[in-house]
């Protein structure tokens, strides 16, 4: 009887997968393979657009930093050439000299003095 029994339960599976793979329970859920596909698609697209993302970032970064490096040779050199030594230099030959004497400060001669 036994024997009987197991041949039972080992026959079991096999009914459960013919009904899991049946023709019309397949065709019957083609929208949700459908909607699966759809997903895994979309999963996809996203990965591949999240490392173009990256990348962008990536170049952009290194962009910024080489124009902030520009930046701050540029701002040096503006500063170092705005000196008033560098500046007689500049225009010695153009014949501008630095004066010796501080300007004069012309007032109003029409007010009267107090």
């Amino acid at each position: 009887m036994e024997k009987k029994t197991k041949n039972i339960e080992a026959k079991m599976p096999r009914a459960d997968w013919k009904k899991v793979f049946n023709y019309n329970r397949i065709v019957k859920n083609i929208p949700f393979f459908l909607f699966l596909a759809v997903l895994a698609v979309l999963y996809i697209y996203n990965g591949h657009h999240a490392d173009k993302l990256i990348r962008k970032i990536a170049v952009t970064e290194k962009n910024i930093k080489e124009l902030e490096y520009e930046y701050k040779a540029v701002k040096s050199d503006l500063i170092f050439r705005s000196k008033v030594s560098e500046l007689v230099k500049a225009v010695a030959p153009l014949g501008l000299k630095e004066p010796k004497v501080p300007p004069m400060i012309i007032g109003n001669s029409t007010k009267e003095v107090k």
